[in-house]
């Protein structure tokens, strides 16, 4: 009777690490199979996935973009209006090289292609890059909106960036994507 507390508590440990998605001994056998892919990185520099390392530019000049809106907002100041095109001009370049990168993960690998997450994130994602370019788009031809509009695309930039991080921190720390690289390497 002693064993049964402590081998409930093991088996306890054991799913809060491993999600029921992820499981090779899952009872459906369709899970099973998708447990069973390879979900190593794919496009990787010395084992450290490049998609990982370029998601945090875009996500930062997302951000700074609408700190520097707000600032805007409050002093009238035009050098915040130059500062907005080039960090809003940055998070849509960088946003292209991670989805680019992201995009071949997401095609290379068999073990993400077949998870909804990585389908989520995404979609999630193509609507941040949208967004962005509209952001960056409007700064550069039409400075003058960017009290309202700008202000708007960056708030609606920045729910996005929270949406498309989400589930890309779903892929990470639920599926663990990313995280082990692929035997092909």
């Amino acid at each position: 009777m002693s064993d049964s507390p402590r081998d409930s508590e093991e088996s306890e440990i054991r799913d809060e690490e491993t999600p029921p998605e992820a499981r090779t001994n899952h009872p459906n056998p369709a899970i099973r199979e998708v447990a069973s892919k390879d979900i190593g990185s794919a496009v990787a520099v010395a084992g450290h996935p490049i998609h990982a390392m370029l998601v945090h530019f875009p996500i930062a000049f997302v951000i700074a973009t609408l700190g520097v809106d707000i600032f805007y907002w409050w002093t009238a100041d035009p050098f915040w209006v130059s500062v907005g095109q080039w960090s809003a001009g940055a998070a849509f370049v960088f946003g292209v090289l991670a989805a680019i990168i992201g995009t071949l993960e997401l095609l290379a690998v068999p073990g993400i292609r077949v998870r909804v997450a990585s389908w989520n994130h995404a979609i999630a994602a193509m609507v941040l890059l949208a967004i962005t370019a509209c952001n960056a788009g409007l700064r550069i031809s039409w400075p003058e909106t960017v009290l309202p509009s700008g202000l708007m695309l960056s708030v609606l930039a920045s729910m996005a960036t929270a949406f498309a991080g989400w589930h890309g921190g779903k892929l990470v720390f639920d599926h663990g994507v990313g995280l082990i690289i692929s035997p092909r390497q």
